[in-house]
């Protein structure tokens, strides 16, 4: 694999289960699935100085991940989500004043001077905080590495006007659809569902979006139908979810699935993987997550048949010879 680091900013955190915790956090879904894929990943993230913590720091040597951009807060507590299951679903109370909201910039740029990043991959519900937003725009005001954005709107957490910021700060964005339809309410004279995906229409109004942000490149994930990615000159590439010879995935949960495709995107990229190769296993890959409980695997060896199909020494999981 490339030695060119790939830096990960955003939250580190437990899904608290009352009965188990999990660890989570988008980017730190991310930044684990590069290392586990031999990527040099830089996390930059805080954790408190608690059990929680101890438990992240326990998967940075899981993972064999450099700790050099991971700070410890003295007071505030490890980020953590309070999840409620609820006759067979989940409600989720994303916490205030968790240590991923006081990132500080000095260490925090330190460690990106060291690693001296190709990418810098960033999310918006660390940005939360007036301390993390700050230290994340000192970060990419200080490197020329691409910015890839991975827009997640979440009520009452995301604001549209860190959105709005974010996006200015971006060069690749990833949304979801209905993370689209939001951009097109806010950003364009295109209302919600008021035109079809994948078609000419929504390519225009996506152009017309990367145009008002100076985006080089926008990613629109569609599940299990796959993904379309939309340069800045207006090409268009798709990828199928599932291509000839590969059986469908059984559904267990669909939690990581994106932060998967995003990984096998960049890693797609440090690699100079092809556009098209790129987009078709983030997808597989994605599928694959969907097919565990969990946003990342428990086992290191689900990577290893990943890892020798794409170094072409083996079929990936789910593909037939």
């Amino acid at each position: 694999m490339s030695t060119h680091t790939i830096a990960v900013f955003g939250e580190a955190l437990v899904d608290d289960f009352i009965t188990e915790q999990v660890v989570g956090g988008a980017p730190f879904n991310v930044a684990r699935n590069l290392a586990a894929f031999g990527a040099a990943t830089l996390m930059v993230t805080r954790i408190g100085a608690d059990k929680n913590g101890a438990l992240m720091r326990s998967e940075f040597t899981r993972f064999g991940m450099s700790e050099a951009a991971l700070q410890i807060d003295p007071q505030e507590a490890t980020g953590r989500v309070v999840v409620e299951r609820s006759q067979g679903a989940h409600r989720f109370i994303i916490l205030p004043d968790q240590a991923y909201d006081y990132v500080e910039a000095a260490p925090a740029l330190a460690a990106l001077a060291a690693a001296q990043p190709q990418v810098i991959y960033f999310g918006t519900l660390a940005q939360r905080h007036e301390t993390s937003r700050a230290s994340l725009r000192a970060l990419l005001e200080a490197s020329p590495a691409c910015r890839y954005l991975d827009l997640n709107v979440r009520e009452g957490q995301v604001t549209e006007r860190i959105a709005h910021e974010s996006l200015h700060l971006a060069d690749i964005v990833k949304v979801n659809e209905d993370e689209l339809q939001d951009l097109f309410r806010w950003y364009t004279h295109t209302p919600p569902g008021s035109v079809a995906v994948g078609s000419p229409a929504m390519a225009d109004a996506c152009l017309t979006l990367m145009r008002t942000f100076a985006l080089q490149e926008m990613i629109v994930t569609l599940g299990p139908r796959g993904a379309i990615h939309i340069s800045a000159e207006g090409s268009v590439t798709a990828a199928e979810a599932h291509s000839a010879g590969r059986a469908p995935v059984h559904i267990v949960d669909t939690v990581g699935a994106g932060d998967a495709f995003s990984a096998v995107f960049l890693l797609g990229q440090q690699q100079g993987w092809p556009l098209a190769l790129t987009l078709a296993r983030a997808n597989a890959f994605a599928g694959a997550i969907c097919g565990i409980s969990g946003a990342v695997p428990g086992d290191l060896a689900f990577y290893a048949p990943w890892i020798a199909c794409w170094q072409g020494a083996g079929i990936a999981p789910g593909e037939t010879a």
